[in-house]
């Protein structure tokens, strides 16, 4: 009889420098703290490592931080996490690494995953990680960061990046888009809903989505793209023109889509096949339809359309998706 093989957690180990902001600190530990798999494991284990010694690391606000783990911690890593700080010193003032943060890196093995949120790019981009790779950055510090690291494919407009064992995000809130974005690529849509139904947030934003959205909140007494959206999303599976959804807002074909961009940060077509992709992928996980069913319960038409939509989003045919989360279905946010 074969063994089981021993369960380990995914390690994520954040990198707490000086100058952090507590709420990018926060947001691994709120987003991988919660997964669980059928029998209660916990998916990931999270902690926390400064660059120096154990000992307390300054934040932006009134308070500082005692951090338990010194830079050893990072060999242990399975996904290193870089928030943001205001103390990057020369990392962000001219594109060096300190020796003290230089050694602390060396701890990392070849071959773990990295990430940052917001200006925590800049220690990515120090450390020659990006050269050549696309990444971005806050809106505000992007134009920087491409002029200090030119190598860099810096985006500005969207929200985050996934370059495969390298990601990088926008400010705040896309921090918690991209952790989704990892538990959804790791374990499937369904967990990574699950924790966004506990946290309270958008279960997905796709990384393209722009960053600054012109009207997020409607003003009061303007017409809104709300019900339209809702009114799609109750019929994914019929065919919707962009006049269809026009007309529950009672606006004109062009008046309707300036203002969808203008709420939503994207074309109605785009965000269209965005949910369809969604819910193709939650029906693979979790139930046994078959992959022509559910093209037509998802809107695609066909098999072959969806094959042709899943793979441009996320690089696998329908087959591979559901072997690959299907498994994963079961699990606990």
């Amino acid at each position: 009889m074969s063994r089981e093989p021993e369960f380990r957690p995914h390690r994520v180990v954040v990198l707490a420098m000086d100058g952090l902001l507590p709420f990018e600190l926060g947001i691994p530990h709120r987003i991988f703290d919660r997964p669980r798999d059928s029998r209660g494991r916990r998916l990931y284990e999270v902690v926390t490592c400064s660059i120096r010694p154990p000992g307390p690391v300054r934040t932006d606000s009134d308070f500082d931080v005692m951090v338990a783990n010194g830079p050893e911690t990072l060999a242990t890593a399975d996904t290193v996490i870089v928030p943001a700080s205001y103390e990057f010193g020369p990392v962000y003032e001219d594109g060096v690494l300190t020796p003290e943060l230089a050694a602390a890196l060396a701890h990392i093995r070849p071959g773990t995953r990295l990430a940052s949120i917001c200006t925590g790019v800049y220690v990515l981009a120090a450390a020659g990680c990006l050269d050549g790779r696309p990444a971005t950055t806050h809106w505000a510090d992007a134009e920087r960061l491409q002029r200090l690291f030119p190598r860099i494919k810096v985006d500005p407009n969207v929200l985050y990046v996934d370059d495969g064992d390298v990601l990088t995000s926008a400010g705040v809130a896309a921090g918690i888009d991209l952790c989704l974005h990892i538990v959804r690529r790791d374990h499937g849509s369904a967990v990574a809903n699950a924790v966004a139904r506990r946290t309270v947030v958008p279960p997905h934003r796709e990384g393209g989505q722009a960053q600054y959205i012109r009207r997020p909140v409607p003003e009061p007494q303007l017409a809104t793209t709300t019900t339209a959206r809702a009114w799609a999303l109750g019929r994914l599976h019929e065919p919707i023109q962009l006049r269809d959804m026009a007309e529950q807002e009672s606006m004109s074909v062009r008046t309707f889509t300036r203002r969808f961009r203008e709420e939503v940060g994207i074309s109605p077509g785009q965000w269209l096949t965005q949910q369809r992709v969604e819910h193709a992928r939650h029906l693979l996980e979790s139930t046994d339809l078959s992959v022509d069913q559910i093209a037509r319960d998802a809107g695609f038409g066909t098999a072959q359309s969806m094959r042709q939509h899943l793979q441009t989003a996320l690089g696998v045919t329908p087959t591979s998706y559901r072997r690959t989360f299907r498994a994963g279905s079961g699990v606990s946010g």
